[in-house]
Protein backbone atom coordinates (compact mmCIF):
# COMPACT_ATOMS: atom_id res chain seq x y z
CA UNK A 1 0.00 0.00 0.00
CA UNK A 2 1.26 3.37 -0.95
CA UNK A 3 0.40 5.74 2.01
CA UNK A 4 0.42 9.90 0.74
CA UNK A 5 0.12 12.81 2.46
CA UNK A 6 -2.09 15.15 1.37
CA UNK A 7 -3.78 18.78 1.97
CA UNK A 8 -7.20 20.62 1.19
CA UNK A 9 -7.41 20.97 -2.70
CA UNK A 10 -4.62 18.37 -3.57
CA UNK A 11 -4.79 16.01 -5.61
CA UNK A 12 -3.38 12.70 -6.92
CA UNK A 13 -3.50 11.18 -10.16
CA UNK A 14 -3.69 7.22 -10.51
CA UNK A 15 -3.04 5.97 -14.48
CA UNK A 16 -2.90 9.10 -16.04
CA UNK A 17 -6.79 9.14 -16.15
CA UNK A 18 -7.96 9.14 -12.83
CA UNK A 19 -7.80 11.84 -10.17
CA UNK A 20 -8.66 12.36 -6.11
CA UNK A 21 -9.05 15.60 -4.81
CA UNK A 22 -9.14 16.30 -1.10
CA UNK A 23 -11.94 18.36 -0.66
CA UNK A 24 -12.99 19.01 2.49
CA UNK A 25 -11.22 17.90 6.11
CA UNK A 26 -13.29 17.61 9.24
CA UNK A 27 -12.50 16.29 12.29
CA UNK A 28 -12.08 12.71 11.62
CA UNK A 29 -13.51 13.03 8.04
CA UNK A 30 -11.96 13.44 4.88
CA UNK A 31 -14.63 14.21 1.67
CA UNK A 32 -12.69 13.24 -1.20
CA UNK A 33 -13.67 14.09 -5.26
CA UNK A 34 -12.78 11.66 -7.70
CA UNK A 35 -12.71 12.37 -11.49
CA UNK A 36 -12.06 8.77 -13.56
CA UNK A 37 -13.31 8.18 -17.05
CA UNK A 38 -16.86 7.02 -17.33
CA UNK A 39 -16.15 3.39 -18.52
CA UNK A 40 -13.90 3.27 -14.64
CA UNK A 41 -16.85 2.10 -11.81
CA UNK A 42 -15.96 4.16 -8.21
CA UNK A 43 -17.28 2.73 -5.37
CA UNK A 44 -16.95 2.85 -1.59
CA UNK A 45 -15.42 -0.07 -0.57
CA UNK A 46 -18.19 -1.23 1.71
CA UNK A 47 -20.89 -1.19 -1.40
CA UNK A 48 -18.15 -2.81 -3.64
CA UNK A 49 -18.00 -5.75 -1.08
CA UNK A 50 -21.69 -5.94 -0.87
CA UNK A 51 -21.93 -6.64 -4.67
CA UNK A 52 -19.31 -9.10 -4.83
CA UNK A 53 -20.92 -10.86 -1.99
CA UNK A 54 -24.30 -11.01 -3.94
CA UNK A 55 -23.11 -11.96 -7.27
CA UNK A 56 -20.99 -14.82 -5.55
CA UNK A 57 -24.02 -15.58 -4.48
CA UNK A 58 -25.82 -15.20 -7.71
CA UNK A 59 -23.26 -17.42 -9.30
CA UNK A 60 -23.94 -20.28 -6.66
CA UNK A 61 -27.05 -20.45 -6.36
CA UNK A 62 -29.31 -22.39 -8.14
CA UNK A 63 -30.93 -19.44 -9.94
CA UNK A 64 -30.76 -20.82 -13.59
CA UNK A 65 -34.16 -22.47 -13.41
CA UNK A 66 -35.34 -18.26 -12.97
CA UNK A 67 -33.22 -17.54 -15.43
CA UNK A 68 -34.53 -19.50 -18.16
CA UNK A 69 -38.32 -18.09 -16.91
CA UNK A 70 -37.58 -15.09 -18.14
CA UNK A 71 -36.20 -16.11 -21.76
CA UNK A 72 -39.54 -17.92 -21.88
CA UNK A 73 -41.41 -14.57 -22.45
Amino acid sequence: MLALSRKKNEALVINNNIEVTVLEIKGDQVKLGITAPKEVPVYRKEVYLQIQKENEEAMSSNNLIGLADLFKK
